[in-house]
């Protein structure tokens, strides 16, 4: 199976993803730097309305008590975690941290404050933004679902995504037969397309693959629901239309690893440090960061993405700046989304997809950085940018990880 718009095949990206890839990732993500992400879940919806957070009692938040254990950076206990589990409703977001913790956090931004940044995330000055823990919060099944859910998909698509204004969507996302290669459309409107549908794709996955199958009083039970996953990727099911969107899923794999490959000058750089105030720990997590980007840049058939924004170049100049005010109307949607643990996934992967097409259009720049470290850089990524890349690309990955899991369970099923 071939890839639109790119010489890849499906089955050379399963192979490099989940042979070469995918365990150093996840391996990454575990770390301190990665697995702490600062996000505002309390902006209001700019766009319409808010009616608040969805009414169900699964999407409210219930944060847990922190336990101090003793520990250079105090992660929480496994005791701890299991009492968080037991109180965490489906569609919360477990906020707590320790003490010692916040201490780090705090620590962590001093030396970040020190270096110039190249852009200010408004998320990271609100006195609203808090810290989460990842590994506490997955992303996974929460039942936020219906007329809510569906206004946020129907906003980014019939608002902001590039198409002919004759295609329309209807209310419900998973009834679309919007076609994948529109006629009509350039190469960058067509890949802004691909690249919305390919996330969708992705968060979908990871519902069905991580689904609440049972719910009682003394535990929860959470796994594959291959029917789940039929329903919005099935052939027959979907009139066509799941086949393209998982080739869609691979085609915004391929732009975001194209540029972890591209990022590898900016972070190899000696003054580049993941740092937790662990010496030791942020040295070994830059090696297998650099090892992680190294095994990205080997991929042997990388998106050539000069051939976006490459026609006439006042055209071009005004393209890519639609592109980016129209992805940027994107992220401020997910301001709207009413459940707090999908709004923190939302914001999350918008902003690592952000990051990655910054990188992506960046290109001279990241090629003139100096050689000196006491030189002004001239490209720049700030440590949200930096957790928020990787830890997309890691929910892009796994969710390709995971489609071999469930072609395995389909093939049993038949």
């Amino acid at each position: 199976c071939y890839l639109d718009d790119c010489a890849c095949d499906v089955e050379t990206i399963d192979a490099f993803n989940n042979e070469r890839l995918f365990p150093k990732l996840q391996k990454l993500l575990e770390s301190d730097y990665f697995r702490f992400y600062k996000v505002n879940l309390n902006k209001p919806c700019p766009f319409w309305t808010d009616n608040g957070l969805c009414g169900q009692k699964n999407c409210a938040v219930i944060p847990c008590t922190p336990v101090s254990i003793f520990l250079t950076l105090a992660y929480l206990s496994e005791a701890n975690n299991q009492e968080c589990e037991k109180a965490e409703t489906l569609g919360a977001v477990d906020s707590s941290l320790s003490k010692e913790t916040r201490q780090a956090l705090l620590e962590w931004n001093k030396h970040d404050d020190e270096a110039e940044r190249f852009c200010v995330i408004d998320d990271e000055e609100s006195p609203d933004s808090q810290y989460v823990d990842l590994l506490l919060n997955p992303e996974r099944f929460t039942g936020y679902k219906g007329p809510e859910a569906w206004q946020i998909w129907n906003s980014i698509y019939e608002e902001n995504c590039f198409k002919p204004y004759t295609v329309k969507r209807p209310l419900n996302p998973m009834l679309s037969i919007i076609p994948d290669i529109l006629p009509g459309q350039c190469v960058e409107k067509r890949a802004f397309f691909r690249l919305v549908s390919g996330l969708h794709s992705s968060i979908n996955i990871h519902l069905s693959a991580r689904y609440l199958l049972d719910d009682n009083w003394f535990q929860k039970k959470w796994g594959h629901n291959v029917s789940e996953f039929q329903q919005r990727f099935d052939a027959q099911l979907t009139n066509g239309e799941g086949p393209k969107r998982l080739r869609n899923l691979y085609f915004l794999y391929l732009i975001e690893l194209r540029a972890l490959a591209k990022v590898l000058p900016l972070l190899q750089r000696p003054s580049f440090q993941l740092y937790t105030g662990q010496p030791t720990q942020d040295r070994q997590h830059k090696r297998v960061l650099l090892e992680l980007l190294q095994v990205a840049k080997s991929f042997p058939l990388h998106f050539d993405e000069t051939s976006l924004f490459a026609g006439n170049k006042e055209e071009a100049v005004n393209l890519k700046e639609d592109f980016r005010l129209t992805f940027r109307n994107i992220s401020r949607i997910m301001d709207c989304v009413g459940c707090f643990k999908c709004r923190l996934w939302g914001k999350l992967q918008t902003q690592g997809l952000g990051t990655a097409l910054k990188i992506l259009f960046s290109e001279r720049q990241i090629e003139a950085l100096p050689k000196s470290s006491s030189a002004r850089l001239t490209f720049q990524l700030s440590r949200q940018e930096i957790v928020s890349l990787l830890n997309a690309f890691g929910r892009i990955s796994t969710s390709i990880r995971e489609l071999e899991n469930f072609r395995s369970l389909l093939s049993k099923v038949r």
